[in-house]
């Protein structure tokens, strides 16, 4: 059986850390954590600074600067990069004080998003703006965020050393030894969220799920089938819905974003992993509650399909629908821009 002392951070003693994090914070001071995506567009990096003011907006958080060439986003001869700030939370880590989580959109030294042809790593800029064309719809999202949890030799968490547990059945929401390992680490849904903040709360919850996993020295991977075999593999299923789907009838309207999006499947697989569907096509196999990767299908209450009408939903005949297509290592970004941009912009 898997045990914590697989990993080196499950050995050191966290309480040690909190006399110094009880000392008095000065009031004008602030502790701010700079998090970004790197170069893969699946992780996250982070780094801090002390201000000597308290900001009033995030209009107030300077930009900053690091290597790229250590995150695969730069040359070394060329490195640096810049974070603007985009949205702030609190942070919970340092609660001792005024102390923040920064989101930052990464530029390349010529202010242009990061990334290239194959992968970009700065799509929130082409989110932002469709969310700013598509504002009067009133674009809501909701994501559900999928993850294993690995030993540090990249085994299921409380899988036996020596072959397979049981075949899935007792697992799903299970309770018991026997069938649930680190409860503190469960999966979790994000929003609902207007325009971009779905997806700005996912990068930053994918941080704090992280961080915390370091406390207990297990590693989170968000490939979306990290075991192959008869298992189901990750999702980041995402809940969609317009003003007018939200109102009464709004069925109808949900049933027109459906028609378009059954035009524009290979274009939201693309979008709906970082390797441009290639990590899906082991996800997407029409097993495990998942659709095929290479047709479009739709109905109530279907696991099966590429998008799901919820049954209450289908009885008030209004509401939203769940595209179960992304993979959970998806760029939230890179799927909120598609849905905005087919469902609303009708591109």
């Amino acid at each position: 059986m898997s045990t914590l002392r697989n990993s080196p951070n499950a050995t050191l003693d966290k309480t040690i850390l909190n006399k110094y994090l009880s000392l008095p914070q000065p009031s004008n001071k602030v502790q701010a954590t700079y998090i970004w995506i790197d170069g893969t567009g699946e992780n996250v990096r982070a780094k801090d600074r002390t201000l000597d003011f308290l900001p009033k907006s995030i209009k107030d958080y300077p930009i900053w600067n690091y290597d790229g060439s250590s995150t695969y986003q730069a040359e070394g001869t060329n490195s640096d990069t810049f974070l603007y700030p985009v949205a702030v939370y609190k942070d919970p880590f340092r609660p001792g004080g005024s102390n923040v989580l920064v989101l930052c959109e990464a530029y390349k030294h010529t202010k242009e998003p990061t990334g290239d042809e194959i992968c970009s790593s700065n799509n929130r800029k082409a989110c932002q703006e469709a969310a700013d064309r598509a504002v009067d719809s009133r674009p809501w999202f909701g994501i559900e965020q999928e993850y294993c949890l690995l030993d540090m030799d990249g085994r299921p968490w409380g899988w036996p050393q020596n072959g397979f547990p049981g075949p899935q059945g007792p697992y799903y929401c299970g309770v018991g030894a026997q069938n649930v390992f680190a409860r503190e680490l469960w999966e979790f849904q994000v929003g609902p969220g207007e325009g971009m903040k779905c997806a700005d709360d996912l990068w930053v919850a994918r941080y704090i799920l992280q961080r915390i996993a370091e406390e207990y020295g297990v590693v989170v991977t968000f490939d979306p089938k990290p075991m192959p075999g008869n298992w189901n593999g990750s999702g980041a299923h995402c809940n969609f819905s317009t003003k007018a789907m939200r109102e009464d009838n709004g069925i109808i309207e949900i049933e027109k974003a459906i028609d378009k999006l059954s035009k524009q499947h290979l274009r939201h697989i693309q979008a709906y992993d970082p390797k441009g569907g290639k990590d899906n096509m082991r996800r997407l196999t029409g097993h495990h509650e998942t659709s095929s990767i290479h047709d479009f299908s739709a109905g109530v209450a279907n696991r099966a399909a590429s998008i799901r009408i919820p049954r209450g939903v289908a009885e008030d005949k209004k509401g939203y629908l769940e595209d179960r297509r992304p993979s959970s290592n998806c760029d939230p970004y890179s799927v909120c821009n598609a849905l905005i941009r087919t469902c609303i912009l009708d591109e």
